[in-house]
């Protein structure tokens, strides 16, 4: 059994509390918060909270901390958990600069630690199925990523959140959703070489935009084009062309309320076929793998060049959108 602290007890640090509750590989014992209401979350689910996290990582009961917290803290708290011997499982994105996101990597392997990401979409049953077909050749040679991850949830968020601020989350839906795209597209498609970006504000009010499309070229000769919109109903949708066929991913609802999902496959003689999945938690998986990682039982399955290379993107991707500009992601 490994005890972890949850360090941030807003929406998502609820929804993993909530996925880990009850469960005998890994457990929430304490969370760092300093919100009295969700220090009375905590204490009626059973869970230790304080407002030090210093405190939680002398706690010896506690093996990990899950890091729910504002992008730009991700860093530094990583850096302490490391010092203290914690595995750290740390929501996306893992940093906001590529030079961050290798320091994060560095100290973890210094100090012997797992690091793990909430790119839980990597973990959805249909996915993992895709990555199969992919590494067995089934789809030929990669061509293209078609990606769309879109919600309306942050609407209802009030105006002073971290998530709506433009300093925390650069470029909006591209930190909200459209960085699970742009994972799962360098999960196939190796690095990326160059991105052009657009954000505008065209259907709320939040000031960091709320639609983004994206273009990025990638070191294999590949594309993928991605979409995050802030201002629509839920949709999601992955795309993977290749010359002997493709696939498409088709999610029936957000992943904090998982609903199944719908993989279409066409071979390379036009004709497809279709299959449903039942519900189940990509983000329950991911933090499970997590577990088995920290007690030896498999490697964590996400590799830390791809982690590397996603802020990399990430970083360009906000530095088009900025610019206006095809910018290129450092290698």
């Amino acid at each position: 059994m490994l005890n972890a602290a949850v360090y941030g007890l807003g929406w998502w640090g609820k929804t993993v509390t909530a996925l880990l509750r009850g469960n005998d590989r890994l457990r929430v014992t304490r969370a760092v918060t300093q919100s009295a209401e969700s220090a009375a979350y905590a204490r009626a689910a059973g869970i230790a909270p304080t407002p030090d996290y210093d405190e939680v990582l002398r706690d010896p009961a506690i093996g990990a901390v899950i890091l729910c917290t504002p992008h730009s803290t991700h860093l530094g708290q990583i850096t302490r958990a490391a010092a203290a011997r914690k595995h750290v499982f740390c929501e996306k994105p893992l940093t906001l600069t590529r030079r961050d996101a290798a320091a994060a990597i560095a100290t973890c392997n210094e100090h012997r630690v797992v690091l793990a990401v909430g790119h839980e979409r990597r973990f959805e049953p249909p996915t993992l199925e895709l990555q199969r077909m992919a590494r067995a050749g089934a789809l030929g040679t990669l061509l293209q990523v078609e990606a769309n991850f879109s919600q309306n949830k942050f609407l209802a968020l009030p105006a002073g959140n971290w998530r709506l601020d433009a300093a925390e989350a650069p470029a909006g839906p591209l930190t909200a959703t459209g960085i699970h795209c742009l994972d799962l597209a360098i999960s196939f498609l190796g690095p990326a070489e160059r991105v052009m970006v657009s954000v505008r504000r065209l259907g709320s009010a939040l000031a960091n935009g709320d639609t983004l499309g994206a273009l990025m070229m990638f070191k294999s000769g590949a594309n993928a084009l991605i979409s995050a919109v802030l201002a629509t109903p839920f949709v999601g949708r992955f795309a993977l062309y290749g010359t002997r066929g493709w696939a498409e991913v088709q999610e029936n609802s957000h992943p904090d309320a998982p609903a199944g999902w719908t993989l279409t496959v066409c071979d390379a003689g036009g004709e497809r076929r279709s299959l449903a999945y039942p519900p189940s938690s990509a983000a329950l998986a991911n933090l499970l793998a997590f577990a088995d990682a920290v007690e030896g039982r498999a490697p964590y399955p996400v590799p830390q060049d791809e982690m590397l290379a996603t802020i990399a993107a990430l970083e360009a991707c906000v530095r088009s959108a900025e610019s206006g500009r095809v910018e290129f992601v450092e290698a």
